[in-house]
């Protein structure tokens, strides 16, 4: 019950060769296409941010919620949000070197009316599109969610040295006005950080359809780091019920995310106004295949294959599940980013994977690293007692 994660020369070696892989595409993509690495790195930075949000959040409403079962698995979420302050330092560096290969509204010719390529669809933009209000905005972000997580995890790491309840209530107050930070920020960021890269469209859907994607994720990603930790004899008070209830929450969330995706599509797809059909059109003329699979992969799979409880509660069946939200999501992001960005000139190749491999690293080794610093188990927690006993 006291045991913290062991970090060991192998354990630490495969994150390192993976960010060593992810640094050689990186490098290579600069070579080649600079507009091409700027929308990958954007594309894999935001993704793995997304899913360390994910785990704060998960922390956050289970607190609010005073949901006991989730106890014995809290430390999991609270270590991914640790890569929050990588991921925030990155979207903060990607759009200070990148922004004019990602960001048409940042060209400032597009404002000026003596200009021929004035753009008066992103001037009546810009009170909300300019350069000081957006940066405002990302380090507004980045205080918020690190400094939520980082107050979370100081509470839950206090209670286990003294077991005082007030570091439960606090991490009950804070999760509830972190929740409603998040439900703003979750939102305004999906459209700062990527929406806007499509700048002259909109969706009234778009916050959700993010924050169902990136929750879904940070889920799936969860989900597998308490597998491994299980396969390697750490976090044996985690049965079958617990993994259940995980399996459900996967099930759910990519069900609304499908609502979501379906919902936003057809809405915009049968009133069939210009300005919002841009978005799709160019998605289906110059990414159908992918755009077609990433329904496929994020719906069709995930249902299919944790349809059932008895799927829900098999390690095998829910490895292959939480791979394939990842992956999915992964390529459902990168419909977001790069066809606003690369047009018809896109490519999926060593780069993109390579970069993706490379961040998947740096997320593994911020996790384990923080998972190796206290026990897997909040031994003074109120609720541990439910956790232990949880049964469905």
């Amino acid at each position: 019950m006291d045991r913290k994660y062991e970090l060991t020369k192998n354990n630490k070696m495969v994150p390192l060769v993976m960010m060593a892989i992810g640094v050689v595409a990186i490098v290579m993509g600069f070579m080649s296409d600079s507009t091409r690495t700027w929308a990958t790195l954007l594309q894999n930075n935001f993704y793995f941010t997304a899913m360390a949000l994910a785990g704060t959040f998960f922390v956050a409403f289970n607190y609010v919620a005073q949901a006991g079962w989730a106890v014995g698995i809290k430390r999991v979420p609270e270590a991914m949000g640790g890569f929050l302050k990588y991921g925030m330092a990155g979207m903060i560096l990607i759009f200070i070197f990148g922004h004019h290969d990602l960001y048409l509204w940042t060209h400032a010719e597009l404002y000026d009316k003596a200009s021929p390529e004035y753009d008066a669809i992103l001037a009546g933009k810009s009170g909300f599109l300019n350069l000081p209000f957006y940066i405002v905005r990302i380090v507004a972000y980045a205080l918020i969610w690190i400094g939520f997580t980082m107050a979370l995890r100081k509470h839950s790491l206090a209670e286990d040295q003294d077991g005082n309840i007030e570091h439960y209530k606090r991490s009950v107050v804070l999760s509830a006005i972190f929740i409603v930070f998040f439900a703003v920020t979750s939102s305004t960021s999906a459209w700062d950080f990527l929406m806007s890269i499509d700048a002259h469209w909109f969706s009234t859907l778009y916050g959700w359809y993010t924050f169902a994607g990136l929750f879904v994720s940070g889920l799936a990603m969860m989900a597998l780091f308490v597998l491994y930790l299980r396969g390697r004899g750490y976090m044996n008070h985690i049965n079958e019920n617990h993994l259940h209830d995980v399996g459900k929450f996967m099930f759910a969330f990519s069900v609304f995310w499908t609502y979501l995706w379906f919902s936003q599509f057809m809405l915009i797809w049968y009133a069939n106004l210009p300005e919002e059909v841009v978005y799709y059109q160019l998605r289906w003329e110059q990414f159908r295949t992918l755009w077609v699979a990433n329904l496929l992969i994020n719906f069709c799979a995930p249902f299919l294959i944790l349809m059932t409880r008895d799927a829900k509660r098999q390690e095998g069946i829910l490895w292959v599940g939480g791979i394939i939200i990842i992956l999915g999501h992964w390529l459902d992001v990168f419909m977001m980013v790069t066809p606003g960005i690369m047009g018809k000139d896109w490519h999926l190749g060593f780069i993109e994977f390579g970069t993706m491999i490379g961040y998947l690293g740096l997320f593994f080794w911020s996790t384990l690293r923080e998972l190796s610093q206290a026990t897997l188990v909040p031994k003074h927690h109120p609720m541990l007692q439910e956790s232990l006993h949880h049964h469905i």
